[in-house]
C-alpha cells in the first residue's frame, strides 16, 4: 500500500455514510420512453416496502424533444448536454418536492432520494463500456435539501457488469415466493425479465424493445406520443416477413447478461432490418408487427430462462397496453398478472426500486446481483450527494 502524503494520516476505516434519519425514501426516474419523471415515495421500515404515493410529471414537448435529440445525435454538443443536465436536475428536484408537499411530508423527514436520472446513452459492450445519465444530482440535493444517491450504474460496470438491469435485485427482495416459480416482467421502453425460481440463482436481462419502437412509430405517422391501449396496433395485421426480419437481429440470440436501449432499437434500426420491405408495408401493419415483435421476443426469453414458470408478474407502463398484454398472454407459457396484486401499481415499481437502491447505499449494502449484470462481484452502488436538510 502506498504511504500517505506528508502531513496526511490514512483513515483507519473506510468512510461510511451516516445512518438514515428515517425510513422514508423517494425514487426518481425517467425511463427509455422519455415520457416524464416518476417520483415515488415509499416507507422501508422493518425491511418491508410500503408504497405511500407517487406522481408522473410529463415533460413539456420542448424538453422532450431536446432529450430525444440528445439521445439520437451521435455527437451531441457539450453545451446541449451540460445545460440539459442542469435543467433536468431542476425538474427532478421539483418532482420530488411536489410529491412530498402532496403527502404533507417535510424534506427533513426523508432519508434520501434514489435518483436514476435520464439515460442518454448506454454502451455496455466494447473495451471501454460506459453509460450516461443526466439530471444533475448536485442540483437535486441542493434544491430539495435531501441527501441524494445517484450514479447508480457505473460501479457495476467498473467491475465487469452491464450496469443494467438493476431492478431484478429489488424484484428478488420484494416479489420472491419460495413456493412458486415466478418471472417478473418490466415493460418500459425496453423490456426486461427477472427469474425468481426457488433454489436457483436470480437471472435477469433485457429482452429487447417494449414500447420504444411502438412510441416512435406512432409519433412519426400519427403525431401521438404513444399508442393508447394499443388501439392502433390492434387495427393492423402482423406482416410475417417483416417480423421474421426483425427477429433476425443477432442481439436477440445473444446470451445473457445483456442490456440495451434506444442506441440499438430505434427507427434507423427498423429501416435497416426492413430492407426491401421498407415502404411497402402499411404503417398500421408495421405497428402491429412491432407489437408482435415485443410479445414474441419476451415469450422466447421467458421460455428459455424459466421454462417451467408458474406466474409472470408484470410491471411498467406497458401493462396498460391492452393489445400488447393480449399478445403477451398468447406468447407466454404461464398466466400474466399485474404487480398491483402483489406490491404496488405497475407504473411505480421501478421508482420504488431506485428508492430501495438508495436504502442499500446508505446502509452500506450491495445493490447489484452479479448473476444478472455479469459483474465480477456484488458492490455498493451510487454516489452520495449530501442535502442541506441533513447537515
Amino acid at each position: 500500500m502506498p504511504s500517505a502524503a506528508p502531513g496526511l494520516q490514512p483513515f483507519a476505516d473506510p468512510i461510511r455514510p451516516p445512518p438514515p434519519l428515517s425510513d422514508l425514501y423517494i425514487g426518481l426516474i425517467s425511463g427509455t420512453s422519455v415520457d416524464g419523471i416518476d417520483a415515488v415515495l415509499g416507507n422501508f421500515a422493518d425491511d418491508r416496502c410500503e408504497f405511500i404515493g407517487a406522481q408522473t410529471f410529463e415533460f413539456e414537448p420542448h424538453w422532450r424533444r431536446q432529450i430525444e435529440s440528445l439521445i439520437d445525435t451521435p455527437t451531441p454538443s457539450w453545451t446541449a448536454l451540460g445545460r440539459l443536465d442542469v435543467e433536468l436536475g431542476r425538474q427532478f428536484a421539483a418532482a420530488a418536492l411536489t410529491v412530498l408537499q402532496r403527502h404533507n411530508v417535510a424534506p427533513s423527514d426523508v432519508a434520501a432520494i434514489g435518483h436514476h436520472g435520464q439515460t442518454v446513452h448506454h454502451a455496455p459492450s466494447g473495451s471501454r463500456p460506459f453509460t450516461i445519465q443526466i439530471g444533475d444530482p448536485n442540483t437535486v440535493a441542493a434544491r430539495t435539501g435531501i441527501t441524494t444517491v445517484a450514479d447508480l450504474r457505473r460501479y457495476d460496470m467498473a467491475v465487469g457488469g452491464q450496469g443494467a438491469p438493476l431492478v431484478p435485485a429489488f424484484h428478488d427482495w420484494l416479489l420472491r415466493d419460495d413456493a412458486e416459480r415466478r418471472v417478473v416482467l418490466n415493460l418500459g421502453g425496453i423490456a426486461n425479465i427477472t427469474t425468481l425460481l426457488p433454489g436457483e440463482p436470480v437471472l435477469g436481462f433485457d429482452t429487447g424493445p417494449a414500447s420504444t419502437l411502438l412510441d416512435a412509430w406512432i409519433a412519426r405517422h400519427r403525431g401521438a406520443a404513444f399508442d393508447a391501449g394499443g388501439a392502433w396496433a390492434a387495427q393492423g395485421d402482423v406482416h410475417r416477413p417483416l417480423l421474421d426480419s426483425l427477429l433476425g437481429e443477432p442481439w436477440f440470440a445473444a446470451p445473457a447478461p445483456k442490456s440495451t436501449g434506444r442506441e440499438l432499437f430505434n427507427l434507423r434500426w427498423l429501416a435497416e432490418r426492413a430492407g426491401p420491405l421498407a415502404g411497402s408495408v402499411a404503417a398500421v401493419d408495421v405497428q402491429a408487427t412491432l407489437a408482435e415483435l415485443t410479445a414474441v421476443s419476451i415469450g422466447a426469453a421467458i421460455r428459455g430462462a424459466a421454462p417451467r414458470c408458474e406466474r409472470v408478474i408484470v410491471c411498467g407502463g406497458g401493462v396498460h397496453n391492452t393489445d400488447l398484454m393480449q399478445r403477451l398472454q398468447r406468447c407466454c407459457p404461464c398466466p400474466l398478472e399485474s404487480s398491483q396484486a402483489h406490491a404496488a401499481a405497475p407504473e411505480w415499481i421501478e421508482g420504488l426500486a431506485f428508492a430501495w437502491l438508495a436504502t442499500r447505499r446508505l446502509r452500506g449494502l450491495p445493490g447489484n446481483i452479479p448473476s444478472v449484470t455479469g459483474a465480477h462481484e456484488a458492490v455498493i452502488l451510487g454516489g452520495i450527494y449530501s442535502g442541506k436538510a441533513h447537515r
